[in-house]
């Protein structure tokens, strides 16, 4: 796959990728509603020819009811532009397991349909006889359904889990995600599952090879998924601010945590890529963050050379006021 240094740069960051693959929660939307203005980037992007795809570790929806609501929103989207973690999850159930072979899915609609559109056949107990449990998201689910997981698991069930999202962005908040449900199993029988979505590869491998992308660029709102999945897989990001991570979580982050790209929005993909870039020296940019940049880059150099970092509470301060205005334009 090619890197972005080893490719011309472009006046626009789009130019630079024939694909983007767009997390969903924090980056497109928040609950029903749009994030501001991601539709019109979104639709920017399309008609400079450069595909989308929607790749999200939400396993709660099946893709068709993501992409109605995507197109509620104002986007021209189809079923088969959406990639969910529990697609993911099901291919790797499918890859162990005999066709046929009955899975206990725990989460919403989506676990379910995905297991089917693979041949096997969803199950809701453990006196099913399930061969295995694939774990994802669903808003309904509760003790009886952990329950039933964990005895199949504890009994020797393969053990995969759509992702291990610790939280969920809401309209109203941040609520337990699957990693939440997934960690409750682990307690209770010991055993670790095969996790398909970010920031492990396989979501992001099913989403390249749906869309065939040669030069994609990962767009998320998490460093331990959507960044940490860009590493993995060798493909540069772009962190949106949109979503879960503040200055202060950034400024903190891990080699394999730090995004290629920072932007407030998805804006930022009209942007030119050297406004945006957080390695090197970069440039001054043009959405009044050129100072958390250049912040991240001390703050990282100082991490990776085990000096104190250099950030204030004044800089902390400053910077996230930076990033509410240009969140404001």
């Amino acid at each position: 796959m090619t890197r972005p240094e080893d490719r011309p740069t472009h006046d626009v960051l789009l130019d630079d990728h024939d694909a983007l693959l767009l997390d969903l929660d924090g980056v497109v939307y928040v609950g029903p509603h749009a994030v501001p203005h991601a539709v019109e980037a979104i639709t920017a992007a399309r008609a400079r020819g450069v595909t989308a795809a929607y790749v999200t570790n939400n396993a709660a929806r099946p893709p068709a009811v993501v992409a109605e609501h995507l197109r509620e929103l104002g986007l021209d989207v189809t079923a088969h532009d959406v990639v969910t973690s529990a697609q993911a999850g099901a291919r790797e159930v499918a890859a162990r397991v005999p066709v046929g072979s009955r899975v206990l899915a725990v989460g919403g609609p989506g676990v379910a349909e995905a297991l089917r559109d693979r041949g096997l056949e969803p199950v809701s107990r453990y006196a099913d006889g399930p061969a295995a449990v694939l774990m994802g998201y669903g808003p309904d689910v509760g003790w009886r359904e952990l329950a039933e997981a964990s005895y199949a698991v504890g009994a020797g069930a393969l053990f995969v889990a759509t992702n291990t999202d610790m939280s969920i962005p809401t309209d109203q908040g941040m609520a337990p995600g699957n990693g939440a449900f997934v960690a409750a199993v682990v307690s209770a029988s010991g055993r670790e599952p095969l996790v398909a979505g970010k920031p492990r590869a396989p979501l992001l491998v099913e989403s390249v090879e749906r869309v065939g992308a040669r030069s994609p660029l990962v767009v998320g709102d998490r460093l331990d998924t959507d960044i940490e999945a860009g590493h993995v897989c060798g493909i540069p990001t772009l962190l949106v601010l949109t979503g879960v991570t503040d200055v202060a979580t950034l400024l903190a982050a891990p080699p394999d945590r730090r995004p290629t790209y920072l932007a407030a929005d998805l804006r930022g993909l009209l942007a030119a890529p050297g406004d945006l870039v957080l390695a090197g020296t970069g440039a001054d940019g043009v959405d009044g963050l050129a100072a958390l940049r250049a912040g991240c880059r001390r703050a990282w150099a100082a991490r990776d050379e085990g000096r104190p970092d250099p950030t204030s509470a004044a800089d902390l301060a400053r910077w996230s006021a930076d990033v509410a205005a240009a969140l404001a334009r």
